[in-house]
């Protein structure tokens, strides 16, 4: 497996100029609105998950509860983590290392830690038609993925690119995609954007039949952009326009519910 060349990525910096907006208009209500207050961000945030009746409505939009047990579970571990990721925020702490990958991952999947202990996986996987490197390869891709990040100015463009990658690497033995997201959102929260979630099952056919397309064609033709990368990209891009939109209207509804109560 070669890793997607940075100098091949194209994406719609129309579609970033206008999130980039959005988040300055955010911005401004809490620092300049005598009736918004920062609180309101966080709470927004850390809310904007999935509720039990939804995750099991549509078999999980985050792909991994099955049964509302599992609902439960994951909820629970997909609170503490992102509690967790709040805090290494606060602390100034960016997702920047690979140690920070088995720290989300004893989190939102202790089940996978308990049985690869802050170990990558030793076994073949497959998502689809394909089949994910070999495991010996993995660690030395893990830790090129987090080079090439470092050459990736544009937050948004780096945790899009990460996410897709370390799909693509499938490191663990389980609970790859949702260590792979949680460390895209905290990404994206670290430079002040709003988290990306799957909203329901539309999404997320899309989600993995864009993936599935999209590697296909890298391993074909390493070296150029495809149409189904492409496609990637700009759904997370209209997935992470949406949330930015939602966010300001929410804010700006908050401010404008307490004004009229003065």
């Amino acid at each position: 497996m070669i890793l997607l060349p940075l100098k091949i990525i194209h994406v719609n910096f129309e579609k970033i100029s206008q999130i980039d907006a959005i988040v300055k208009s955010i911005y401004r209500l809490i620092i300049y609105s005598r009736h918004n207050i920062d609180d309101d961000l966080l709470d927004i945030y850390l809310n904007s998950m999935h509720d039990l009746k939804d995750l099991l409505g549509i078999k999980n939009a985050q792909m991994e509860a099955q049964n509302e047990e599992e609902a439960e579970e994951y909820l629970v571990n997909l609170k503490k983590t992102l509690d967790f990721v709040v805090e290494e925020i606060i602390l100034d702490n960016n997702f920047v290392k690979e140690l920070q990958l088995f720290q989300l991952l004893r989190l939102i999947s202790p089940e996978t830690n308990d049985l690869h202990l802050n170990r990558y996986r030793d076994s073949v996987v497959q998502i689809g038609a394909y089949v994910c490197p070999e495991p010996n390869k993995v660690p030395q891709l893990v830790s090129e993925l987090f080079y090439k990040m470092l050459n990736i100015k544009n937050p948004i463009i780096r945790a899009i690119y990460f996410h897709h990658e370390l799909i693509r690497i499938h490191p663990f033995a389980d609970g790859n995609g949702r260590v792979t997201r949680i460390a895209k959102n905290w990404m994206l929260m670290y430079n002040l954007y709003p988290p990306i979630f799957i909203n329901d099952a539309v999404e997320k056919k899309e989600y993995i039949n864009t993936l599935s397309n999209s590697f296909k064609n890298i391993d074909k033709f390493p070296n150029k952009w495809n149409l189904y990368t492409a496609n990637f990209f700009d759904q997370e891009l209209d997935r992470l326009l949406t949330n930015v939109t939602f966010l300001y209207n929410t804010v700006y509804k908050i401010g404008a519910e307490r004004q009229s109560k003065n």
